[in-house]
């Protein structure tokens, strides 16, 4: 969660220096667009994960499985290892 707040800050911080000039503006608008995408997807992740491990705690699915589950969510996420 505290990456996800630095990134979002990032954004905004960029957004709001390349609001100077039309292409600043451009720019800005697509970085932002593009991290509130990568956002949503890593948070989709982060809860996928947390799925995950609740299944495990609760003994819904097995080590090896939990294991498996683990590795792919790991392999879509940037933040997720």
């Amino acid at each position: 969660m505290k990456r996800m707040l630095i990134i979002i800050s990032m954004v905004f911080t960029a957004f709001a220096s390349g609001c100077a000039s039309r292409e600043g503006s451009a720019v800005g608008g697509a970085l932002g667009g593009a991290a509130l995408g990568v956002g949503g997807y890593e948070y989709s992740a982060h809860r996928q994960m947390q799925q995950v491990e609740n299944d495990y705690k609760a003994g819904r699915i097995n080590k090896r499985e939990y294991e498996i589950r683990k590795n792919q969510i790991e392999k879509g996420s940037l933040f997720q290892r």
